[in-house]
């Protein structure tokens, strides 16, 4: 199948293409970096979603849409705005199967800066207006919504011992998710399921559950 990831020149949106094409599929990436990825199937294309000229990419199965950023002066008009953008650019191809978005748990709990919160929720709420507009040609549309996930833009956690166990300490299962995790669920979603539609599938391992229950 082709596949269409933005963000994929590291973090979550490298796994997922990874991922992709470590089951044989053809993987075209958008990035504003430079490819981080060098192996047959893969395509690079050094560009910014928000770009009003977006680049052709034909007969696409697959979209996912991950591209992101974690600064609050850029997240509406990143997170939201160009997304919503990308996707409609995409989910016209006459092959299409799935669009899958890359949301966050911070889009349920809010806890997070103030438009970097509502930029994913946002998200998650087009996924839904997306699932719903599609579903009369079959194509399922989800998101996933990830807590704390060990990638390079959380550096200032992870390096960082004492605020990285205390982190951790939020969390059910005294841990974060790997950015292969991610891209397992991602690969799910969108290529073996065909019943699962216009969900935002929380993977935060129980950060949102955890309570100190007081009697």
């Amino acid at each position: 199948m082709n596949v269409l990831v933005s963000g994929t020149s590291s973090g979550i949106g490298q796994a997922i293409a990874e991922k992709f094409l470590s089951k044989g599929h053809r993987v075209t990436g958008i990035d504003v970096a430079p490819s981080a990825i060098d192996r047959a199937g893969y395509t690079h294309l050094v560009c910014d979603i928000r770009s009003a000229e977006l680049p052709e990419v034909d007969d696409l199965d697959i979209v996912v849409c991950n591209a992101g950023t974690l600064e609050e002066a850029d997240a509406i008009e990143v997170n939201l705005t160009a997304t919503i953008r990308f996707a409609q650019r995409y989910v016209e191809s006459p092959t299409l199967k799935s669009v899958l978005f890359v949301a966050s748990a911070s889009a349920r709990n809010g806890a997070e800066f103030p438009m970097y919160v509502a930029s994913k929720a946002g998200i998650v709420g087009y996924m839904k207006n997306l699932a719903l507009a599609l579903a009369s040609r079959g194509v399922t549309v989800n998101s996933v919504s990830p807590g704390g996930v060990i990638t390079p833009a959380n550096a200032h956690i992870l390096e960082n011992e004492a605020l990285y166990q205390e982190v951790l300490g939020e969390t059910l299962l005294g841990k974060w998710a790997e950015a292969s995790e991610v891209a397992d669920l991602a690969y799910f979603l969108t290529v073996t399921n065909r019943s699962i539609t216009g969900e935002d599938i929380l993977m935060d391992n129980g950060e949102m559950l955890k309570s100190n229950f007081v009697w």
